[in-house]
């Protein structure tokens, strides 16, 4: 088996590895083999904690029996994705997959770069990723004299509108793009965005299965499916905290405000946490905007973000725990708030409550006139 089928299970050389190996799923299921118990961790990491990757850290090709179990955990994930009954739930799966293999593709082009790199690592490059999603005649580089390594390419305009959204700012527009003969320039760190799109595309075809319950590998997947759905009523807030004190948010929210208060570009993950923390605590989309008028962040990127996570795609998942954003290095457990509460919201549902009548934010605003300009935002 080639362990590059067990890191990148989507691709279609995997999805033809599976087939050929003539492998039962509903025997594997029937004698909870060890893919089983991964596909349910794989499907509670992505609904909980927006990773697949496995509990006890990264998931390393080696091409044995880890490769094997690593491979069929997928095509069961998404039987019991399926079995959730829940469209967030299967559109919050598919950004997982894509954001962790993300994370992989990174990692494999600067192996690649990398002369030291270890031979028996398989890795792929970027030129593997555009062909497998047939992007390599959509996307060509912009060679560096003296380098390598292309910091920018031109991307055909249909590629481009398919695979980016408006969450990247004014930015994303055409008109604030250089576009030429149907190509539009990106830089790296976009084309791998647009990478990631693609990804999550290829991960939603064919879901939610049409399954019967209580038959077949659906009845033997049953007590897992259970688990999970109460795993996930047991994560879902009852509602927001609607109250605005910035003096109690966690540090690492703070930290991030403040670093946006800088001018300083939040990178993707920093900005879903900020916005999915104060979406969380009951602000508006205008009034998000408001808060961050004075900051790096858009307000086109913001009302994308926020509006998402207020729709019912959004509002059944709480904003990233203090582990997920640590392993993003956006939490560094500051004040040690993660003995505490184990994620932002929570950390600051304790402290307001600990408070002796707080001050909201909003008030404030009212109170300096400005809050017929947040209203406003709106119109």
């Amino acid at each position: 088996m080639d362990p590059l089928h067990a890191k990148y299970p989507f691709f279609e050389a995997a999805r033809d590895a599976v087939a050929e190996a003539s492998v039962s799923l509903p025997e594997l299921v029937a004698a909870d083999a060890p893919a089983v118990e991964r596909a349910r961790e794989r499907v509670e990491r992505a609904l909980l904690e927006g990773t697949v990757e496995p509990e006890d850290g990264p998931f390393e090709p080696s091409g044995g029996t880890d490769a094997r179990m690593e491979l069929l955990s997928y095509p069961i994930a998404r039987i019991l994705v399926s079995l959730l009954d829940s469209a967030p739930a299967v559109r919050k799966y598919a950004a997982a997959e894509a954001a962790t293999a993300a994370e992989r593709f990174r990692a494999d082009f600067e192996a690649d770069d990398d002369d030291l790199q270890s031979v028996s690592t398989p890795t792929i490059d970027l030129d593997d990723v555009l062909g497998e999603f047939e992007l390599d005649g959509a996307v060509r580089s912009e060679p560096i004299r003296g380098s390598r390594d292309p910091t920018h390419y031109r991307m055909g305009v249909g590629a481009y509108l398919r695979l980016t959204s408006p969450s990247w700012g004014v930015s994303w527009r055409l008109v604030n793009r250089e576009l030429a003969d149907g190509e539009v320039r990106v830089t790296r760190e976009e084309l791998l965005d647009a990478v990631e799109v693609a990804v999550e595309e290829r991960v939603l075809e064919g879901l939610p299965f049409e399954l019967e319950s209580g038959e077949g590998i659906a009845a033997e997947l049953e007590s897992g499916v259970a688990d999970l759905k109460r795993l996930l009523s047991e994560r879902t807030y009852a509602g927001p905290v609607d109250v605005v004190v910035p003096d109690l948010f966690a540090p690492c929210m703070t930290n991030l405000i403040e670093k946006a208060e800088r001018g300083v570009e939040l990178s993707p993950p920093e900005s879903f946490a900020l916005m999915a923390f104060l979406t969380g605590i009951g602000m508006s989309p205008d009034e998000i905007v408001a808060f961050c008028a004075d900051t790096s962040l858009e307000a086109e990127g913001i009302r994308y973000q926020t509006e998402y996570l207020r729709d019912d795609r959004g509002t059944q998942y709480p904003p990233p725990t203090c582990e997920t954003l640590s392993n993003y290095g956006i939490c560094h457990n500051e004040e040690d708030h993660m003995r505490i509460a184990a994620d932002p919201l929570s950390y600051y549902e304790k402290r307001v409550e600990a408070a002796d009548d707080p001050t909201d934010w909003r008030e404030t605003q009212a109170a300096d006139g400005t809050e017929g300009a947040i209203d406003g935002e709106a119109d």
